[in-house]
């Protein structure tokens, strides 16, 4: 499958790299965009959902890099929960 990666960085500074096992976030996600801390969890869960489901369907199990991924999200937002996300760039 071809992973992609979306780098981000939360209000107050910090950057996060996410891992995707699927090109799917480049649907849900664009460089330069800037989100809501909110919107951006709720993009994020049905993107990372998505492609964890597209390698279950073809490996048989769903992507733990995938689930983790979604949890360090929801970890950075609980401690950002206002203002924006900005994302930085979406590739490989």
């Amino acid at each position: 499958m071809p992973e992609r990666f979306v780098t981000v960085r939360w209000p107050g500074g910090p950057e996060q790299r996410i891992y995707s096992p699927s090109t799917v976030v480049e649907d849900y996600f664009q460089a330069g965009q800037s989100l809501p801390v909110a919107d951006f969890l709720t993009r994020s869960r049905e993107a990372l959902t998505i492609a964890s489901d597209r390698v279950q369907a073809a490996y048989g199990f769903p992507c733990g890099n995938a689930a983790r991924s979604l949890a360090a999200i929801e970890a950075h937002a609980a401690r950002f929960p206002a203002g924006d996300v900005t994302v930085l760039g979406v590739g490989a």
